[in-house]
């Protein structure tokens, strides 16, 4: 399992993958439910570099980013499920709504995002070619999202589960709020056992 590390410590291990001469490949996101098309951009990412660092944007930045509702999981949760995927070395979570900074300070030797980018139009390209590094677009198709995922999550409650009679489900709230609520499904309220 890759640790999960502060600036000064994610500073000085990347000192030391340089001095073996490794290359490093950095991700970043909000990783708020972990779908398919999060291993596969990550994997990608893995594939640019010898080591993989992965920054997941804290729980501020995140509902700055993603709206009302989110995160889902804390970050702590979200950083010990990506550090555990097969090819991430390192996982810092960091507090902007953009990497320049993180990327300013560890200048990894390519930038990965995700194929709803483009070279051109990724936010952090201009910093990244500043320190001399690459930005490389990786992953499948943009047919993933975890917001599609929170709505078929959601749809599949609203019908009659024939062993249990009408269903409900659970509408997620912030990670850090209150509990969620219970929404009735149209088929009626009965609790299911």
């Amino acid at each position: 399992m890759a640790e999960i590390v502060d600036l000064p410590e994610l500073l000085e291990w990347a000192r030391a993958a340089r001095a073996r001469r490794e290359t490093i490949a950095f991700a970043n996101g909000c990783f708020d439910l972990l779908h398919v098309g999060h291993v596969r951009y990550l994997q990608a990412s893995a594939a640019e570099a010898d080591r993989l660092i992965v920054a997941i944007n804290d729980d501020r930045s995140m509902a700055a980013l993603k709206g009302p509702g989110r995160p889902i999981m804390p970050a702590a949760e979200r950083a010990e499920i990506v550090a555990a995927l097969t090819g991430v070395d390192r996982v810092i979570i960091f507090g902007e709504t953009t990497v320049a900074d993180l990327l300013r300070a560890v200048r990894p030797d390519v930038h990965c995002k995700g194929t709803d980018y483009t070279v051109d139009s990724v936010p952090e390209r201009e910093v990244v070619l500043e320190y001399g590094g690459r930005t490389a677009i990786v992953g499948d198709p943009k047919d993933h999202s975890t917001r599609d995922l929170l709505r078929q999550i959601a749809g599949a409650g609203a019908g009659t589960d024939a062993d249990t009679g009408p269903s409900s489900v659970v509408l997620p709230g912030p990670a850090s709020g209150p509990a969620p609520a219970a929404v009735p499904s149209a088929g009626g309220d009965r609790p299911r056992s």
